[in-house]
This record gives structure tokens, sequence and C-alpha cells, in this order.
């Protein structure tokens, strides 16, 4: 089962090491990791997405707990939450064929960031599912370069209250 996990650590060196280690050494593959500071400057949030039961999943996050920089871990697979990915895709251009991929960028409510005359960048955010489907729509046109961001993901409905770095420590 996949699963999206999210780890508050201190915004300090090494801290990313110790999380991807702890997930290498155990034998997990990483689907996707994206990290950044949150509200707080010295706190980071990295977002998991890995695979595996949940026993195993949950051995995880208590070596996650144990580590020295993490503040918070949170399995938000058992949440609803809000997910949202990017992606850049770079597709062949030709002459004939301008309009269908406009077309289709519209559909997913992409935005064409590049164009020459051999090729056309899109942008395309949401959740994965929804860049998973832009992908494959733009398959047939030949993608000649891609990269996405990987996931980044909130707890849904909850009224976000201020963090302070001492309230998250106990």
């Amino acid at each position: 089962m996949r699963h999206t996990v999210t780890v508050l650590v201190e915004n300090r060196f090494g801290a990313f090491d110790r999380v991807a280690n702890l997930f290498s050494g155990k034998g997990f593959n990483i689907h996707s990791i994206s990290i950044g500071e949150t509200e707080i400057r010295e706190i980071s949030r990295m977002t998991i997405v890995t695979e595996g039961d949940d026993h195993i999943i949950d051995q995880v996050i208590k070596q996650l707990n144990r580590l020295v920089d993490t503040l918070k871990v949170v399995n938000l697979t058992e949440h609803h939450r809000v997910e949202r990915e990017l992606a850049l895709i770079t597709v062949t251009y030709q002459k004939g064929n301008l309009e269908e991929i406009k077309n289709l960028a519209d559909i997913f409510r992409a935005k064409i960031v590049d164009i020459n005359n051999k090729s056309i960048t899109v942008e395309v955010t949401g959740p994965p599912e929804k860049v998973n489907a832009a992908v494959n729509v733009m398959m047939p046109f030949g993608i000649k370069e891609m990269a996405r961001s990987g996931t980044v993901a909130l707890k849904r409905g909850e009224q976000p209250k201020p963090v302070k770095k001492e309230l998250l420590l106990n």
C-alpha cells in the first residue's frame, strides 16, 4: 500500500540525510520526497511517499520519531489530505499538433511555459492522479523530457494553528 508521511525536522545540516538513510537502511524505495521550510524558518517539512504494509510503516514512523532532528511525524495516509505535485513536460512540437496540445493543456488547467519550433513545455499542477493523467495524454506527442516535483501534502479540514517550536517538542 502507498503511504504519504510528513516529517517536521529542525532545519539543520544532516537532517535530510538521516531521514533518507533510515529509509534506505530498511530497504524502502522512496517514490517521492519533497522538503522545504515551513512557516517557521528553523523547521522544514518533508513529504515522503513510499510503499509498504501498515506494520512496517508503523515501525518506520517510530524510528523517524527517534531521530535527533525530528519534531513530528504524521502518516497522512490515515487522514483526509490535500496533495499537490508539479510537473514540467516537454513534448515534440510539429506543425499540425499545436492546437491539440493547447486544448489538452486547457483540459488539465496546465500552462504552456515554453515553446520553440521543435518543442512545447507544459506545466501541470494538481493531485498526483491528475499529473499522471496529463503525462499519459502527452505521451503520444513524444515526451522529450519531464521533471516532477514530488508530492507535497497537508491534512484537510483542520484550521491551522500557529506552530511554535516549543509545542512540537512536547
